[in-house]
């Protein structure tokens, strides 16, 4: 089940935008919330409005429950250009140069995770308690042999 949103004629320029999108495509929605709460780019707000109205989009039209929300990832964001605001700057000898205001359409798409990759990661979690379960074994039979 795809969950969509999108802002259209956000007044950050694409090629910014972009930037932040590239650092949580793939997420988990609570991993790139806090990602993004972080991120000191400009871009970062809306995106994170965005994928609080994608999240809010799920409870409410989809009856999604927390369990549910948690399996949820970022399957695609996308970052458009918009239309341009030209203006005009006054320059030497009475002539002028234009500036372009760039604008952008931002479209995100969350999805489930799919079975196979859910018990992927609980996999890679349990072999990561493992490891540190043998890491913290170690350090004890040193202290003891210290002693």
């Amino acid at each position: 089940m795809e969950i969509k949103a999108s802002v259209n004629y956000l007044r950050i320029a694409p090629r910014k935008t972009r930037l932040v999108s590239d650092l949580v495509r793939g997420m988990d929605v609570e991993k790139a919330k806090a990602t993004l709460q972080f991120a000191k780019q400009k871009a970062a707000k809306p995106i994170l409005k965005l994928l609080d109205l994608a999240i809010a989009d799920a409870k409410n039209n989809y009856h999604l429950d927390k369990k549910n929300i948690k399996n949820l990832y970022i399957k695609s964001i996308t970052v458009d250009e918009g239309p341009k605001l030209k203006r005009w700057m006054p320059v030497s000898r009475g002539t002028a140069h234009q500036i372009q205001k760039k604008t952008s359409h931002i479209t995100l798409i969350l999805d489930t995770r799919p079975k196979e990759r859910e018990s992927q990661i609980t996999n890679s979690k349990q072999t990561l308690n493992t490891k540190q379960k043998s890491v913290i074994r170690n350090q004890k039979t040193v202290e003891k042999s210290e002693k």
